[in-house]
This record gives structure tokens, sequence and C-alpha cells, in this order.
């Protein structure tokens, strides 16, 4: 009976002290090394009148087929931007962030008019053909840029009855610079200017060999169609 007491007292104890042992470990900090890291906030854009919201803005191309191919939406964002609707010159310069493009998102192909998805593999297999030196070369050419020389309101209006524009210029990709035409459209919405518009450049125009597999039965266009939607601090409104 003493024995059995005694294992009934100790395991009693024991108990006790296994409780308050484990109510200290849960109340002390943890080693900074175990802290799970927090998602850095994205902080609000300062931004000028006339500056483009580089966090709200993209850029979407659409990149037929030829062949087996298949075609592909390519969504990427720009690094710095200005636009002055309505300037006769200096309107404004885009420049485009190329390491930042990511080939056939589902935001890109819904955008370019394309249908499904695209897993994970094809994604990272067309992302390392587009960035490789023989097609965007972004170790050497990290940017791209449209300066604007003017961005003239026309008399016709969109098919929604918003405000158009002509924006003229010169578009620089891999070195190469060429003439740059296009209608925007330009619309108030959320307190900032909404503009977006398109044009097409051809990829041999800029030194670039359209991509090409299987001795040629796959591969894409020469043309590319580049999609811009931007979000302007508003200055005047258009």
């Amino acid at each position: 009976m003493v024995r059995t007491g005694s294992f009934l007292v100790l395991s009693l104890v024991l108990g006790v002290a296994s409780v308050f042992v484990h109510s200290v470990s849960l109340a002390e900090p943890q080693q900074p090394g175990k802290l799970q890291k927090q998602a850095k906030p994205v902080e609000a854009e300062q931004l000028e009148p006339h500056q483009i919201s580089v966090q709200k803005s993209r850029v979407y191309i659409f990149v037929d087929k030829t062949g087996l191919g298949h075609p592909h939406g390519v969504e990427g964002r720009l690094k710095s931007g200005s636009l002055t609707l309505g300037a006769g010159e200096e309107a404004g310069e885009l420049v485009f962030d190329m390491n930042s493009f990511d080939a056939d998102t589902d935001a890109a192909r819904r955008y370019v008019g394309l249908s499904g998805s695209t897993d994970a593999s094809t994604r990272r297999q067309v992302n390392d053909n587009m960035k490789n030196t023989s097609i965007l070369n972004v170790s050497q050419f990290p940017t791209a840029t449209f300066t604007i020389k003017s961005a003239t309101l026309l008399e016709k209006k969109s098919r929604t009855g918003a405000p158009l524009y002509e924006l003229t210029g010169e578009f620089t990709l891999r070195g190469k610079t060429r003439p740059i035409k296009l209608e925007a459209e330009a619309e108030q919405k959320d307190n900032m200017t909404h503009v977006h518009g398109r044009f097409a450049i051809l990829q041999t125009q800029y030194g670039i060999t359209p991509f090409r597999k299987a001795l040629g039965a796959v591969g894409v266009a020469d043309q590319l169609i580049i999609h811009g939607d931007l979000w302007i601090a508003s200055g005047d409104a258009p």
C-alpha cells in the first residue's frame, strides 16, 4: 500500500510538472529563426499628374502560332511611365520591364481572347524560350521603351463613345528603334484616367528570329500584337 501510494503521489507530481513546463514553453517567445515571415504590405503609390501607375497598369501581348504551335498570351509590367493626353509634343514615355514578362497567365490569355489555362511546366518552358538570348535577350536588354512624341485628340469617338487619342512615337526593342502610331481610348474611372490601345510589330524588324522547332513544324508568328492597359494619375480630364 505504501508503494502504491508513493507511486500515485509521484505520478501526480510528474503530471503537474509536465503541465507547468508545457505552459512555460508556450509562453516563451519564438526564436528569431523560427518566426514566420509576414508578407510585406504593398506601399501605396504617390503619383504626380500624368504619371502611370506601375502597380495597376499592364501590358498584354498576343503571340499567334504557325504550323502545329499554340497561340500565347503574355503579361508584362511597366518599370516607369508617363502620358499627357492632348500634348502635341513630348507626350510621355513607357518603359517596359522585360524581366516581368510572363507567358500564358490566366489574365493574359483572357485579355487577348484565348480560352483555357496552361500548366506550370509548359509556361516555364515558354518563358525560358521567350527570355533567352535568341529572342528577347532580357539579360542584355532588360527594358523596352515607347517614346511618345504626341497624343492628340481625334474628332471621332470610340465604339463606347469615349474620347480617342492618336499616339505617335518610337518603339525601341533589343536596341532597335522604329516608328509607332496607334489609337487609344481614354476614360475617367476610379479617380484616374484609364487608357487602353494596341499596336503591332514584326519581330524580324527588331532583329528577332521567331521561335521555331521541329524543322519549323512548330513555331510562333512574326507579328506580335501589344496591348497597353494603363492607369494614369489624372491631370486634365480627357
